[in-house]
Parts: structure tokens; C-alpha cells; sequence
């Protein structure tokens, strides 16, 4: 059974899932890892959600605002075990409903051409490619995306 949570980026399980997601990204991310690094703190993430199976956390997301209108999706992650089960849509469709409960309009974020399932996986829902943004204009590993959540 599975269970997705909203809670914040003190929780430990998520704090213990972004250690795995940081790992992960150190080796797809290279030498190009702290500069990515420095823009995932998660003292500012008040907006977390927690998917859980059977009482064990297997992911999860978290989103800040970006402007007036649009959230940024910051951290998503699913345990390796626990890919290919429609988990990640799951948790993204969670953020996304809070994102609009509280008023946003629509989502953006950012990740790495070398996340080649993440990739794949934002456009298979419906996410559409934009131009990259702010700290991220001048990275060529970059990808950024957008959803209108109207």
C-alpha cells in the first residue's frame, strides 16, 4: 500500500532520500556536481512530499515558489528498487496539486541532459522544454522545463 505524505524538508526520511539522490547525482553530474549542489538546500523547502509503501519511504519531491505565478520542483527522487512502477508520477502529481491548492499557476524546473530517464519522464508528463533560467542559462548539462497546471 502506498501513502503520500506533505510535510517538509526537515523530515527524516526525506533528508535520508536526498542523501541517496546526491549520491546518485555526484557520479551523473561529475565535475559539475558542486555547482549544482549549491542550489539544493533544503532549508528553504517547506513544500515536501513523502511517498511511502508499506511504512518505508521510496521517494520523493519538494517545490518553492519561483515567481508570482510558477513553483520550482526541487528533488525528486525514487529508490532505484522502486523505479518503473509509476511511483515519480505519483509524487509529481502530489506537488502539483499543492502547488495549485495554494494558488501557483504553473511548475518549472531544471535538470541534467545526463538524467536521461528524468528527461523522458517530465515530458511523458507533459512538461514542455523552455529556456534555461537564472544560474542555469550557461550550462550546457542543462534542461529546463514548464507546466501549465491550469
Amino acid at each position: 500500500m502506498f501513502n503520500l505524505i506533505r510535510t517538509t524538508s526537515d523530515n527524516k526520511d526525506f533528508i535520508n532520500l536526498v542523501k541517496d539522490l546526491d549520491a546518485y547525482l555526484k557520479v551523473t553530474d561529475g565535475n559539475e556536481h558542486e555547482f549544482y549542489n549549491q542550489f539544493n538546500s533544503l532549508e528553504s523547502l517547506s513544500n515536501v512530499v513523502i511517498l511511502y509503501k508499506d511504512n518505508a519511504p521510496v521517494g520523493c519531491g519538494a517545490f518553492k515558489k519561483f515567481d508570482e505565478s510558477s513553483v520550482e520542483i526541487k528533488r525528486m527522487y525514487v529508490n532505484p528498487n522502486a523505479r518503473e512502477k509509476g511511483l515519480g508520477k505519483q509524487i509529481l502529481i502530489g506537488l502539483e496539486d499543492w502547488a495549485k491548492e495554494i494558488g501557483f499557476t504553473s511548475c518549472i524546473l531544471e535538470t541534467g541532459k545526463r538524467q536521461i530517464e528524468a528527461v523522458k519522464f517530465y515530458k511523458k508528463c507533459d512538461y514542455k522544454s523552455i529556456p534555461k533560467y537564472g544560474q542555469y542559462k550557461d550550462m550546457d548539462n542543462s534542461v529546463c522545463f514548464k507546466k501549465e497546471l491550469i
